[in-house]
Protein backbone atom coordinates (compact mmCIF):
# COMPACT_ATOMS: atom_id res chain seq x y z
CA UNK A 1 0.00 0.00 0.00
CA UNK A 2 2.76 2.67 0.70
CA UNK A 3 4.35 2.00 -2.36
CA UNK A 4 0.72 2.49 -4.08
CA UNK A 5 0.56 5.90 -2.38
CA UNK A 6 3.52 6.74 -3.02
CA UNK A 7 3.59 6.28 -6.73
CA UNK A 8 0.19 8.12 -6.99
CA UNK A 9 -0.99 8.98 -10.68
CA UNK A 10 1.75 6.23 -12.34
CA UNK A 11 -0.80 4.61 -14.06
CA UNK A 12 -1.50 7.73 -16.04
CA UNK A 13 2.57 8.25 -16.57
CA UNK A 14 2.94 4.45 -17.42
CA UNK A 15 0.74 4.69 -20.34
CA UNK A 16 2.08 7.66 -21.48
CA UNK A 17 5.67 6.73 -21.40
CA UNK A 18 4.28 3.29 -22.88
CA UNK A 19 2.95 5.33 -26.12
CA UNK A 20 6.11 6.96 -26.30
CA UNK A 21 8.67 4.06 -26.18
CA UNK A 22 6.51 2.17 -28.51
CA UNK A 23 6.04 5.05 -30.61
CA UNK A 24 2.16 3.66 -31.98
CA UNK A 25 -1.18 3.89 -31.98
CA UNK A 26 -4.47 2.66 -33.00
CA UNK A 27 -4.32 -1.38 -33.58
CA UNK A 28 -2.48 -4.01 -35.94
CA UNK A 29 -3.18 -2.71 -39.66
CA UNK A 30 -4.10 -4.12 -42.75
CA UNK A 31 -2.03 -3.66 -46.06
CA UNK A 32 -2.99 -5.28 -49.17
CA UNK A 33 -3.46 -9.25 -48.16
CA UNK A 34 -1.58 -8.66 -45.10
CA UNK A 35 -2.05 -7.23 -41.08
CA UNK A 36 0.31 -5.93 -38.89
CA UNK A 37 0.99 -6.43 -35.70
CA UNK A 38 2.83 -4.64 -33.68
CA UNK A 39 5.29 -6.69 -31.03
CA UNK A 40 7.05 -4.32 -28.37
CA UNK A 41 10.28 -5.63 -26.61
CA UNK A 42 12.97 -4.53 -25.28
CA UNK A 43 15.21 -1.05 -25.15
CA UNK A 44 17.21 -0.99 -27.98
CA UNK A 45 20.93 -2.33 -27.01
CA UNK A 46 19.37 -4.65 -24.68
CA UNK A 47 18.42 -8.62 -25.32
CA UNK A 48 14.52 -8.60 -26.13
CA UNK A 49 15.34 -5.83 -29.17
CA UNK A 50 17.14 -8.33 -31.02
CA UNK A 51 15.14 -11.50 -30.28
CA UNK A 52 12.21 -9.70 -31.69
CA UNK A 53 14.20 -9.34 -34.83
CA UNK A 54 14.54 -12.65 -35.03
CA UNK A 55 10.98 -13.55 -34.40
CA UNK A 56 10.09 -10.92 -36.97
CA UNK A 57 12.62 -13.02 -39.62
CA UNK A 58 10.43 -16.13 -38.60
CA UNK A 59 7.17 -14.93 -38.45
CA UNK A 60 7.19 -13.68 -41.69
CA UNK A 61 9.55 -16.14 -43.47
CA UNK A 62 7.40 -17.99 -46.30
CA UNK A 63 4.14 -16.32 -46.02
CA UNK A 64 2.86 -12.88 -46.87
CA UNK A 65 -0.44 -12.99 -44.47
CA UNK A 66 1.28 -11.60 -40.96
CA UNK A 67 3.83 -9.06 -40.72
CA UNK A 68 5.11 -8.28 -37.59
CA UNK A 69 6.83 -4.42 -36.83
CA UNK A 70 8.79 -4.39 -33.99
CA UNK A 71 9.10 -1.40 -31.64
CA UNK A 72 10.89 -0.90 -28.34
CA UNK A 73 9.61 -0.82 -25.18
CA UNK A 74 10.01 -2.48 -21.72
CA UNK A 75 8.51 -4.90 -19.09
CA UNK A 76 6.03 -2.69 -17.36
CA UNK A 77 5.17 -0.31 -20.25
CA UNK A 78 5.04 -3.57 -22.31
CA UNK A 79 1.83 -5.40 -20.62
CA UNK A 80 0.14 -2.18 -20.82
CA UNK A 81 0.58 -1.88 -24.25
CA UNK A 82 -1.18 -5.06 -24.87
CA UNK A 83 -3.99 -3.85 -22.43
CA UNK A 84 -4.72 -0.39 -24.37
CA UNK A 85 -4.30 -1.97 -27.66
CA UNK A 86 -1.36 -0.36 -28.65
CA UNK A 87 0.22 -3.74 -29.29
CA UNK A 88 -0.62 -7.24 -30.08
CA UNK A 89 2.32 -9.22 -29.08
CA UNK A 90 4.87 -8.66 -26.07
CA UNK A 91 8.04 -9.93 -24.66
CA UNK A 92 7.43 -9.68 -21.44
CA UNK A 93 8.48 -10.46 -17.41
CA UNK A 94 6.42 -13.04 -15.93
CA UNK A 95 6.40 -11.49 -12.77
CA UNK A 96 5.62 -8.28 -14.10
CA UNK A 97 2.50 -9.61 -16.03
CA UNK A 98 1.24 -11.25 -12.81
CA UNK A 99 1.23 -7.81 -10.85
CA UNK A 100 -0.88 -6.57 -14.09
CA UNK A 101 -3.52 -9.31 -14.07
CA UNK A 102 -3.48 -8.76 -10.28
CA UNK A 103 -3.76 -5.09 -10.40
CA UNK A 104 -0.66 -4.81 -7.93
CA UNK A 105 1.70 -1.96 -8.06
CA UNK A 106 2.84 -0.16 -10.06
CA UNK A 107 0.00 -0.81 -11.69
CA UNK A 108 -3.50 1.24 -10.36
CA UNK A 109 -5.94 -1.51 -11.55
CA UNK A 110 -6.16 -5.27 -12.98
CA UNK A 111 -4.95 -4.67 -16.50
CA UNK A 112 -6.96 -7.00 -18.91
CA UNK A 113 -6.46 -8.97 -22.44
CA UNK A 114 -3.28 -10.30 -21.64
CA UNK A 115 -2.43 -13.84 -22.42
CA UNK A 116 0.50 -15.49 -22.28
CA UNK A 117 1.56 -17.91 -25.74
CA UNK A 118 4.89 -18.91 -24.44
CA UNK A 119 7.41 -19.41 -21.61
CA UNK A 120 10.92 -19.22 -22.82
CA UNK A 121 13.94 -18.54 -20.62
CA UNK A 122 14.96 -17.36 -16.50
CA UNK A 123 15.54 -13.92 -15.61
CA UNK A 124 17.35 -13.31 -12.53
CA UNK A 125 17.49 -10.67 -9.84
CA UNK A 126 20.80 -9.64 -9.11
CA UNK A 127 21.56 -7.15 -6.09
CA UNK A 128 25.76 -6.43 -6.97
CA UNK A 129 27.91 -4.68 -4.22
CA UNK A 130 31.22 -3.30 -4.08
CA UNK A 131 33.06 -5.82 -2.07
CA UNK A 132 33.92 -2.37 0.61
CA UNK A 133 30.28 -1.69 0.68
CA UNK A 134 29.31 -4.33 3.75
CA UNK A 135 25.96 -5.54 1.50
CA UNK A 136 25.19 -9.05 2.69
CA UNK A 137 21.43 -9.05 2.96
CA UNK A 138 18.52 -6.47 1.93
CA UNK A 139 18.82 -4.87 5.61
CA UNK A 140 22.05 -3.84 4.91
CA UNK A 141 20.89 -1.63 1.68
CA UNK A 142 19.52 1.12 4.78
CA UNK A 143 21.91 4.10 3.93
CA UNK A 144 23.15 3.41 1.05
CA UNK A 145 23.25 4.33 -2.21
CA UNK A 146 21.59 2.58 -4.61
CA UNK A 147 22.02 2.79 -8.59
CA UNK A 148 18.53 1.13 -10.78
CA UNK A 149 16.73 1.05 -13.69
CA UNK A 150 14.50 3.81 -14.86
CA UNK A 151 10.74 3.77 -12.63
CA UNK A 152 8.43 1.87 -14.36
CA UNK A 153 11.27 -0.65 -15.40
CA UNK A 154 11.03 -4.72 -14.20
CA UNK A 155 14.19 -3.91 -12.44
CA UNK A 156 13.33 -0.77 -10.65
CA UNK A 157 9.80 -2.43 -9.70
CA UNK A 158 11.35 -5.61 -8.05
CA UNK A 159 13.90 -3.26 -6.29
CA UNK A 160 10.93 -1.35 -4.35
CA UNK A 161 9.66 -5.36 -4.16
CA UNK A 162 12.60 -6.07 -2.23
CA UNK A 163 12.52 -2.71 0.33
CA UNK A 164 8.69 -2.73 0.92
CA UNK A 165 9.26 -6.27 2.11
CA UNK A 166 11.70 -5.63 4.06
CA UNK A 167 9.88 -2.66 5.45
CA UNK A 168 11.86 0.05 3.41
CA UNK A 169 11.97 2.33 0.73
CA UNK A 170 13.67 4.87 -1.20
CA UNK A 171 13.87 7.48 1.46
CA UNK A 172 15.79 4.69 4.11
CA UNK A 173 18.31 5.08 1.08
CA UNK A 174 21.12 7.87 1.10
CA UNK A 175 20.79 7.76 -2.45
CA UNK A 176 18.59 6.56 -5.81
CA UNK A 177 20.07 6.71 -9.22
CA UNK A 178 17.88 5.64 -11.96
CA UNK A 179 19.40 4.92 -14.92
CA UNK A 180 20.79 2.62 -18.12
CA UNK A 181 22.69 -0.45 -17.31
CA UNK A 182 26.06 1.81 -18.53
CA UNK A 183 25.04 4.97 -15.89
CA UNK A 184 24.62 2.06 -13.04
CA UNK A 185 28.15 0.57 -13.36
CA UNK A 186 29.69 4.05 -14.55
CA UNK A 187 28.84 5.23 -11.14
CA UNK A 188 29.67 1.82 -9.13
CA UNK A 189 32.70 1.91 -11.53
CA UNK A 190 33.78 5.50 -9.87
CA UNK A 191 32.72 4.37 -6.41
CA UNK A 192 29.51 6.86 -6.60
CA UNK A 193 27.36 4.35 -5.74
CA UNK A 194 27.54 1.04 -3.18
CA UNK A 195 24.55 -1.33 -4.87
CA UNK A 196 23.56 -1.93 -8.11
CA UNK A 197 20.28 -3.81 -8.80
CA UNK A 198 19.44 -5.82 -12.25
CA UNK A 199 16.63 -7.94 -13.54
CA UNK A 200 18.38 -10.20 -16.30
CA UNK A 201 20.00 -13.26 -18.13
CA UNK A 202 23.24 -14.51 -16.01
CA UNK A 203 26.10 -13.45 -16.62
CA UNK A 204 25.21 -9.77 -17.37
CA UNK A 205 27.38 -7.59 -19.95
CA UNK A 206 26.89 -5.18 -17.19
CA UNK A 207 28.15 -7.00 -14.49
CA UNK A 208 31.02 -8.74 -15.86
CA UNK A 209 31.86 -4.76 -17.21
CA UNK A 210 31.89 -3.72 -13.42
CA UNK A 211 33.79 -6.79 -12.50
CA UNK A 212 36.52 -5.85 -15.65
CA UNK A 213 37.64 -3.12 -12.90
CA UNK A 214 36.17 -3.45 -9.66
CA UNK A 215 36.15 -6.04 -6.62
CA UNK A 216 32.63 -6.44 -6.78
CA UNK A 217 29.77 -9.61 -4.97
CA UNK A 218 26.12 -10.73 -5.10
CA UNK A 219 24.38 -9.94 -2.38
CA UNK A 220 22.82 -13.17 -1.35
CA UNK A 221 18.68 -13.95 -1.37
CA UNK A 222 17.84 -15.49 2.33
CA UNK A 223 14.91 -18.04 2.59
CA UNK A 224 13.65 -16.18 4.88
CA UNK A 225 13.48 -13.06 2.60
CA UNK A 226 12.15 -15.30 -0.44
CA UNK A 227 9.12 -15.82 1.62
CA UNK A 228 9.00 -11.97 1.97
CA UNK A 229 9.05 -11.45 -1.18
CA UNK A 230 6.20 -14.38 -1.99
CA UNK A 231 3.95 -12.29 -0.20
CA UNK A 232 4.38 -9.67 -2.83
CA UNK A 233 4.46 -11.85 -5.82
CA UNK A 234 3.75 -15.58 -5.78
CA UNK A 235 5.49 -16.20 -8.02
CA UNK A 236 9.48 -15.33 -7.53
CA UNK A 237 10.75 -18.91 -7.59
CA UNK A 238 14.15 -19.62 -5.60
CA UNK A 239 17.32 -20.32 -6.97
CA UNK A 240 21.17 -19.70 -7.72
CA UNK A 241 23.75 -17.66 -9.11
CA UNK A 242 26.24 -20.73 -10.22
CA UNK A 243 29.27 -20.10 -8.51
CA UNK A 244 31.80 -18.89 -11.11
CA UNK A 245 29.40 -17.04 -13.02
CA UNK A 246 31.46 -13.77 -12.32
CA UNK A 247 34.87 -13.29 -11.44
CA UNK A 248 36.06 -14.33 -8.03
CA UNK A 249 32.30 -15.81 -7.92
CA UNK A 250 33.37 -19.23 -5.69
CA UNK A 251 29.88 -19.72 -3.73
CA UNK A 252 26.23 -20.49 -5.52
CA UNK A 253 24.61 -16.98 -4.92
CA UNK A 254 20.73 -17.86 -3.75
CA UNK A 255 18.48 -15.03 -5.72
CA UNK A 256 15.45 -14.81 -6.86
CA UNK A 257 14.29 -15.29 -10.77
CA UNK A 258 10.97 -15.42 -13.18
CA UNK A 259 10.44 -16.43 -16.82
CA UNK A 260 11.12 -14.15 -19.86
CA UNK A 261 7.44 -15.16 -21.82
CA UNK A 262 5.80 -14.41 -25.04
CA UNK A 263 2.54 -13.03 -25.04
CA UNK A 264 -0.19 -11.60 -27.12
CA UNK A 265 -3.80 -10.06 -26.04
CA UNK A 266 -6.19 -12.64 -25.96
CA UNK A 267 -8.28 -10.87 -28.85
CA UNK A 268 -5.58 -12.17 -31.27
CA UNK A 269 -6.75 -14.87 -33.39
CA UNK A 270 -5.71 -18.61 -32.66
CA UNK A 271 -4.23 -19.15 -36.38
CA UNK A 272 -2.18 -16.54 -35.50
CA UNK A 273 -1.07 -17.50 -32.50
CA UNK A 274 -0.45 -21.32 -33.83
CA UNK A 275 1.88 -19.60 -36.20
CA UNK A 276 3.73 -17.63 -34.08
CA UNK A 277 4.13 -20.98 -31.90
CA UNK A 278 5.17 -22.96 -34.68
CA UNK A 279 7.76 -20.78 -36.10
CA UNK A 280 9.16 -20.76 -32.39
CA UNK A 281 9.46 -24.32 -32.13
CA UNK A 282 10.88 -24.93 -35.76
CA UNK A 283 13.10 -21.85 -35.44
CA UNK A 284 14.65 -22.32 -31.98
CA UNK A 285 18.13 -22.72 -33.84
CA UNK A 286 17.94 -19.04 -34.43
CA UNK A 287 16.64 -18.04 -31.28
CA UNK A 288 19.26 -19.07 -29.36
CA UNK A 289 21.81 -17.56 -32.10
CA UNK A 290 20.02 -14.47 -30.82
CA UNK A 291 20.04 -14.58 -27.07
CA UNK A 292 22.02 -18.40 -25.40
CA UNK A 293 19.14 -18.32 -22.64
CA UNK A 294 16.67 -19.76 -24.90
CA UNK A 295 19.13 -22.44 -25.31
CA UNK A 296 17.44 -26.08 -24.68
CA UNK A 297 13.77 -24.91 -24.90
CA UNK A 298 11.37 -27.22 -24.81
CA UNK A 299 7.24 -27.97 -24.15
CA UNK A 300 7.79 -28.40 -20.95
CA UNK A 301 9.38 -24.96 -20.78
CA UNK A 302 6.88 -23.33 -22.98
CA UNK A 303 3.76 -24.34 -21.06
CA UNK A 304 5.08 -23.58 -17.84
CA UNK A 305 2.54 -21.97 -15.43
CA UNK A 306 3.46 -18.66 -14.63
CA UNK A 307 0.42 -17.52 -13.16
CA UNK A 308 -0.86 -15.76 -16.55
CA UNK A 309 -3.90 -17.14 -18.66
CA UNK A 310 -2.29 -19.23 -21.88
CA UNK A 311 -3.94 -17.66 -24.76
CA UNK A 312 -6.92 -20.29 -26.09
CA UNK A 313 -4.69 -20.96 -29.58
CA UNK A 314 -1.98 -21.87 -27.48
CA UNK A 315 -3.86 -24.23 -25.46
CA UNK A 316 -5.30 -25.77 -28.70
CA UNK A 317 -1.80 -25.43 -30.15
CA UNK A 318 -0.15 -27.85 -27.14
CA UNK A 319 -2.82 -30.02 -27.17
CA UNK A 320 -2.40 -30.57 -30.83
CA UNK A 321 1.40 -31.08 -30.11
CA UNK A 322 0.62 -33.92 -27.61
CA UNK A 323 -1.57 -35.79 -29.68
CA UNK A 324 0.90 -36.27 -32.19
CA UNK A 325 4.23 -37.16 -29.71
CA UNK A 326 1.47 -39.72 -28.31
Amino acid sequence: MQFDKKLGSLKSILLICALATIGVSGCSENTGNSKTYKLVTGPQGGAWYPLGGALKALIENGQSEIKVQVLPGGGVSNVLALHTGQAQIALAQSVTSLDAIEGKAPFKEPLQNICNIATFYRQYFQVVTLAESGVNSPYDLKGKVLATQPRGATGEAITNHLLLAHDMDYKTLENVSFGSYTDSVTLMKDGNADVFTLTTTIPSGAVMDLASSRTMKLMPMSIESHKKMLKINSKYERGVIPKGTYPEQNEDVPTIFWYTHLAARCDVSNDVVAHILDVVQSGSNELVSVTRAIEGLDMATMTRDIGVPMHPGATQWYAEQEQEQD
